[in-house]
Formats: structure tokens, C-alpha cells, sequence
């Protein structure tokens, strides 16, 4: 006599864990939402209560008058310099950084690891004051190179790549170097295609950090024309009245939306970059 087992039923996710999902997408989503909306009410919406989500009209006034207010152009190319050359400079020396310490034999490679480590646990914020000094006796206030150079140095991307790296099957570097690859061509030819995951991630990253910095640029710039979007933004307070935040939030959305782009175009990527090589040791 055959016993039949009954199929296995398959746990039902908690009700909580619904709730405190839609929670945390809230609380991320609604300002973002805010701030849109915002963006095309004039001060007396802004003002009123009870509050009015849902704008008048959809009239792109706030956004006309923040781009002839500010030279909304010459901060967006002052950004995309700044990112672009910032974001690749820290991949690249990331990647060649964690490349030594996993494939090149060198002396003391995991106590150069833990230095990495430990750079993670510095504040940036301790670093200001000696960067900027170094900076102005170079003579950079006010230049790409004193906004950009200061920040080259990734711990993040580096921890992450070689985590990664440590996940790689070493047959085939081993079949490349008997092939008479060097580490250069190792490097970019078979190490760089096989981690499209956590190029993507530390990319990412580095993008939003450099495009959403702040503090830095505020520090070694003080002409409107070498200005970064988030530094650029504040010369729409009108420090005489009532700040009209219909504009500041029209530029505010304008600095959101290429961040916004490059994750959703990225978003596939972004968490199996992240995971990889998590728990390797």
C-alpha cells in the first residue's frame, strides 16, 4: 500500500512584510513626487492649506524661469565634465587596484587589503581641510582638476571588485598567460568583459556621488562659471523675500532627472553587482 504525500504548500509571504514594503517605497517615492508636483505650482499653491497635491495647471513656468535665472547650461556641462571624467578615473584605478591584489603576486597584498578596508571607515569629511590646503597651494581653486583629482581614490569600488575577482574561475587567466597575455591585456581583455554586474553597480555609484556632490565643489569654487548643479542650485535662494520654491524646485528636478536615467538604465545590473562576491573571503 502506497502512502500518496501531500504536495508541500508553499508559505505565504506576511502581511507585514507587504506593509512595511509599501512603507519604505513610500517614504522613498512621495518626496520625489513632491518635488515634481511642486515644481509647476506658483507660491500661493505652495502656500496653501489644507495642502493640494495635484497642481492648477501643468505649465512649465517654474521651469522656464529657473533656466533664465541661473546659467543652467553651463552648470550641466560643468557636471557632466566632473562626472564623467571622475566616475571613469575612479573605475579605472578601482579595477586596476583590486586587479593587484588578487591576480598579481606582490608582497603584503592583505595587509594592503586592509588598508582599503579601513579607508572605508574614514569620514570624508576628516579629509576636507587637508585636500583643500593641497589644493590652493596648487593653485586648482576654481579648475576640473582641483574639483576632480581630490576624490580619485575609491575604497568602495576597490573592495568591491576584488570581492569580485576573488569569484573568477583562475583557469582561464592561467590559459591567457600561457598564451603570453600580460596583465594589461588580462586584464581588460578577460577580467573587465566577466564583471559586467559590479561594473555596473560601482559605476553607479560613482555617477551619483559625482553628480550629487556638494561640499567639495562648494569649497574650491566660488565662480558662477565653474558652478556644479547642486552648488548652482543655490543661487535661485532668494535670500531678500519669500524663496520662490516652485522655481528651486523645478532646478531641483532638472539636477534629479539624469541621475533618475542612468538607474533605470542600470537597475538590471545594480544588485547583482552589489551581491557578488559578498561573502567571499
Amino acid at each position: 500500500m502506497t502512502v500518496e504525500h501531500a504536495p508541500a504548500r508553499r508559505p505565504r509571504p506576511a502581511v507585514g512584510g507587504y506593509l512595511t514594503m509599501a512603507f519604505a517605497v513610500a517614504v522613498m517615492i512621495l518626496p520625489l513626487v513632491w518635488m515634481a508636483l511642486a515644481s509647476f505650482k506658483g507660491l500661493d499653491e505652495l502656500y496653501q492649506l489644507p495642502i493640494q497635491w495635484l497642481p492648477d495647471s501643468l505649465a512649465a513656468t517654474n521651469y522656464v524661469t529657473a533656466t533664465q535665472t541661473v546659467p543652467f547650461g553651463s552648470f550641466f556641462v560643468n557636471s557632466a565634465i566632473v562626472t564623467a571624467v571622475g566616475a571613469g578615473l575612479k573605475m579605472t584605478l578601482g579595477l586596476m587596484t583590486a586587479y593587484a591584489l588578487v591576480f598579481v603576486d606582490i608582497p603584503f597584498r592583505r595587509f594592503f587589503f586592509y588598508v582599503v578596508v579601513c579607508a572605508l571607515l574614514v569620514p570624508q569629511q576628516i579629509v576636507l581641510i587637508p585636500n583643500y590646503a593641497l589644493v590652493a597651494q596648487l593653485g586648482w581653486l576654481n579648475t576640473y582638476q582641483g574639483l576632480i583629482l581630490p576624490g580619485l581614490a575609491s575604497a568602495f569600488g576597490t573592495f568591491l571588485f576584488r570581492q569580485h575577482f576573488l569569484t573568477l574561475p583562475r583557469s582561464i587567466l592561467e590559459a591567457a598567460q600561457i598564451d603570453g597575455a600580460g596583465h594589461w591585456r588580462r586584464l581588460w581583455g578577460f577580467v573587465v568583459p566577466l564583471s559586467g554586474p559590479t561594473i555596473a553597480a560601482v559605476g553607479l555609484v560613482s555617477i551619483v556621488t559625482e553628480w550629487n556632490d556638494y561640499l567639495w565643489p562648494l569649497l574650491v569654487i566660488d565662480r558662477p562659471e565653474m558652478m556644479t548643479l547642486p552648488v548652482g542650485l543655490t543661487l535661485l535662494m532668494n535670500f531678500d523675500g519669500v524663496p520662490d520654491w516652485g522655481v528651486i524646485m523645478a532646478g531641483t528636478v532638472l539636477v534629479t532627472v539624469p541621475v533618475l536615467a542612468v538607474f533605470f538604465l542600470l537597475q538590471r545590473r545594480i544588485v547583482d553587482g552589489l551581491v557578488t562576491g559578498a561573502v567571499t573571503g
